[in-house]
């Protein structure tokens, strides 16, 4: 494997900082749901001007995936988190200084989500498939832990600075803070590949290495090349439904879901993170999972039980009823990001991780946009979020068949043209 079992390998090192980093950009970029109704009273916003402003966010989040996934393949991921740092810290500074909606579309909307977006999925899975063979679906469900600990720490600190101290005060100090702990630590702490240490990665000739990917670490795949394979596509149609049942639906408008039908805030903000506390769990036992019994079928049950528990979110009656909803989802939240990244760096090799996670990713977020904007405009126009959840639990139970679907193979052991067609020539000649 490597020297790791005499000292420390330094790629555990690398993942706690990754882990850090994700943590206070994943909780600055999930807080937005509990500004909405502050915003509304003191702007005068509609709730439908606020989503949109949501949607657009959780759209860039995702469309900046595929150049963010390229660069961290190319630059490496140590400057492309640098940057998204510098770019997440100073659009929530900007945001305590909004004064026109325009300027919440630009500074939430775009900035904000554009850091956020080059601390996601796509620069994580591209650490973990250049330092980890082995483990590579536990440090996945570590990564996706550190972004759940993020909404569970940020989103309820969020609501306590707002209720104290305005939340123009909350965006400028947030803003700050991500400044002050996450630069320093990348600097510090963060490398791009093992090599750069003189090492190997974790695992390395291994028989996961052998079963997966190893061949293809010596090219990339090119989007187009993945693009004609079903996987790629079945990946993307699931984690479409994701984002839009997670990020775009429930994250954004169970808060004011919760408050119309008489949950105070503050239950809301603790059912949020609790929510959160149960995404670490679901999502590291998820890794583990797709570590040793496979990764479409857990994908099928994860989308599965989402499906069931939003339909249960239809009928909470009382505190604990909103606690054992939020448990539930949470166990499954993100949940899905470990066998669907292991999964594409299992098809599609290593070096190709970063680019096709973030067009999968970007996949997410469209998911995410369309489930934040319909949320708002389903509850404008019915007075209800009731319709919109249940969309949300048809497209879950969907994406669980489609799950079942993905052929787990290297997309190096797969026939090509090029191989079919001397055996094809001959049977016309004939």
């Amino acid at each position: 494997m490597t020297d790791s079992r005499k000292t420390l390998y330094f790629g555990w090192i690398v993942i706690a900082a990754v882990v850090v980093v994700m943590l206070a950009g994943s909780g600055v970029r999930a807080m937005f749901g509990v500004f909405i109704k502050p915003i509304e009273t003191d702007m005068g916003w509609s709730r439908q001007q606020l989503s949109g402003a949501a949607a657009l966010s959780l759209f860039v989040l995702g469309a900046v995936g595929p150049t963010v996934g390229w660069l961290a393949d190319v630059w490496g991921p140590r400057r492309v988190m640098l940057l998204a740092t510098v770019t997440l810290g100073l659009g929530t500074v900007l945001s305590a200084f909004i004064g026109h909606l325009w300027q919440m579309y630009l500074f939430a909307g775009l900035l904000m989500a554009g850091g956020a977006g080059g601390l996601g999925l796509a620069t994580a899975a591209t650490v973990a498939a250049r330092w980890f063979v082995a483990r590579r679906g536990l440090i996945l469900g570590i990564l996706g832990g550190a972004m759940s600990a993020g909404q569970m720490l940020i989103v309820p600190l969020a609501m306590v600075l707002i209720r104290y101290y305005g939340w123009r005060s909350s965006f400028l100090w947030l803003g700050v803070g991500i400044l002050v702990v996450a630069l320093p630590v990348i600097l510090w702490l963060v490398r791009d590949d093992p090599a750069d240490k003189g090492l190997k990665p974790y695992g390395a000739g291994t028989v996961s290495d052998a079963a997966f990917g190893s061949t293809l670490d010596t090219r990339r795949v090119s989007v187009g090349e993945a693009m004609q394979v079903p996987a790629f596509w079945l990946l993307a149609a699931t984690f479409f439904v994701c984002g839009y049942t997670s990020n775009g639906l429930v994250l954004t408008h169970l808060v004011p879901h919760a408050t119309e039908h008489g949950f105070s805030e503050m239950h809301a903000a603790q059912a949020l993170g609790l929510m959160g506390a149960m995404n670490i769990v679901g999502t590291v036992a998820s890794g583990w999972i797709c570590d040793r019994f496979g990764r479409k079928v857990p994908l099928a049950i994860y989308y599965g039980l989402r499906g069931l528990s939003l339909i249960f979110l239809l009928y909470v009656w009382n505190v604990p009823s909103l606690h054992i909803f939020a448990a539930i989802f949470g166990l499954n939240y993100i949940s899905t990001i470990p066998p669907t990244t292991t999964l594409t760096a299992n098809i599609f090799g290593r070096l190709s991780v970063g680019a096709l996670s973030g067009w999968i990713y970007f996949s997410h977020q469209v998911g995410s946009a369309l489930g934040a904007w319909a949320g708002g405009a389903i509850f404008d126009a019915t007075g209800s979020y009731a319709w919109a959840f249940l969309s949300a639990a048809v497209l879950a139970l969907i994406a669980s068949g489609l799950s079942l679907l993905i052929k787990e193979e290297p997309i190096s052991a797969r026939p090509t043209p090029a191989r079919q067609a001397p055996s094809a020539a001959p049977a016309v000649a004939s």
